[in-house]
């Protein structure tokens, strides 16, 4: 009778989803600031959206945390969906980090590096939606390979970021004559390659949702 009484599932996927978004809608910002870094009014203009797209991630994480402590029965594990969240909200706070860094540290200009880091970040965001959408219909078999599909997509694309990565700390070590830009660029490297991380780390929580569920 005491369960009967208690919401049963919650609506953990639409919050999923409506994170995801927020997600792609910072990378998009914060790709478009690295393409118009050199205009400083742009830049202040989607410094902006990038922060209000983490705003609205951080809003919904914290309804999902809401409404997790109020769910009797949720629709995948209750550790699963805390996992999910916050390590997406991970993805979220990277792309903030890395706007305020590059504002802070006063960059002097984009390098091919940032903007190789930047689309690779992009599309690792936007795998992350496409497999977070996925979720509600791992019932179906084709959906369930499409989802593990996309998270082997966001592995391959943190690979290449490794690698690039690689690339350009070896010419900024072997090019960079000033001191003070190799610290500001390399922070950015940094940044941007750990945005690829945390995407995996989700990729892996939702393949063993998959695994667990299908």
């Amino acid at each position: 009778m005491f369960g009967k009484l208690l919401p049963r599932e919650g609506n953990f996927f639409a919050l999923f989803n409506q994170h995801a978004d927020h997600i792609v809608e910072a990378a998009q910002a914060f790709s478009a600031l690295v393409v118009n870094y050199s205009n400083p009014e742009l830049r202040a203009k989607y410094n902006e959206a990038v922060d209000k797209a983490e705003h609205a991630a951080d809003r919904v994480t914290h309804e999902v945390n809401r409404v997790l402590h109020t769910t009797f029965i949720t629709p995948i594990d209750r550790e699963q969906i805390h996992a999910l969240i916050n390590t997406m909200d991970d993805v979220a706070d990277l792309l903030q980090d890395a706007a305020e860094t590059m504002a802070l540290y006063d960059v002097r200009a984009m390098t091919e590096e940032i903007s190789r880091l930047t689309d690779l970040s992009l599309k690792c965001c936007e795998r992350v939606r496409d497999a977070v959408r996925l979720l509600p219909k791992l019932a179906d078999p084709a959906t369930t390979e499409a989802a593990l599909k996309t998270c082997e997509e966001i592995d391959q694309l943190e690979g290449d970021a490794d690698r690039v990565m690689r690339r350009a700390m070896s010419q900024l070590f072997r090019h960079e004559t000033d001191v003070r830009e190799l610290i500001k660029l390399k922070a950015i490297y940094e940044l941007l390659e750990k945005i690829t991380d945390v995407c995996e780390d989700v990729a892996n929580i939702i393949e063993g949702i998959i695994l667990e569920n299908s």
